[in-house]
């Protein structure tokens, strides 16, 4: 006698379905934050700050839809693409932050976790060393050194955060990433600073 699989069918069925419609949903999402962050970025680069900030707040809804569709399934929501999305639109917001000044935003106030928010802070230093560079070729050597101590603090701040890889996502070496940066960066603005003081020099002559 062949046993009745209907029931079971329906039964499975019914829970996957749920789980791939949240996770193809929260996915398209994460996507989209990522893009919206990046170009978020860009538009920080280029000084128009009123787009960054539309696009900081899209991605910022975009991620909490994702998270709260996500929610009910843990299994999927726990999947890479829910931090490496809250990861870019961390890195967006403290590039912001950071750039201009301002205090830091918390991991809650972000609605991210911890692990995200921090390699977000350390891939941030990239994009203040791109505005270091982007200074020096403006000769604005003040603010050039001021971009250049804000990377610093954060990477010897992130150099205390010494917990397991697992439990922060890797940040061991985004931190390390993030030194050699610094330390170029270090390496450029010194030699500006030098050929300026040579150039004076000279031309006081």
């Amino acid at each position: 006698m062949n046993p009745d699989l209907e029931p079971l069918r329906r039964s499975v069925t019914e829970v996957f379905d749920d789980k791939y419609r949240a996770r193809e949903r929260g996915l398209a999402n994460c996507r989209k934050v990522i893009r919206s962050s990046a170009n978020a970025i860009r538009a920080l680069h280029r000084g128009e700050a009123a787009e960054a900030n539309a696009l900081m707040t899209e991605a910022g809804s975009l991620l909490r839809e994702a998270t709260d569709v996500l929610a009910l399934h843990p299994d999927v929501g726990n999947a890479g693409f829910i931090h490496d999305a809250a990861k870019e639109y961390a890195e967006a917001r403290l590039t912001a932050a950071l750039g201009s000044g301002a205090p830091l935003p918390l991991p809650r106030e972000l609605g991210v976790e911890p692990a995200a928010y921090l390699n977000g802070l350390g891939e941030a230093v990239g994009e203040l060393r791109r505005r270091m560079l982007d200074l020096l070729r403006a000769d604005e050597l003040g603010p050039a050194a001021s971009t250049l101590e804000a990377m610093d603090a954060v990477v010897e701040f992130l150099a205390t955060v010494d917990y397991p890889d697992g439990m922060t996502g890797g940040l061991r070496r985004t931190t390390d990433v993030a030194r050699a940066l610094v330390e170029r960066s270090r390496s450029d603005l010194t030699t500006t600073v030098v050929q300026e003081r040579l150039r004076r020099e000279l031309q006081g002559r």
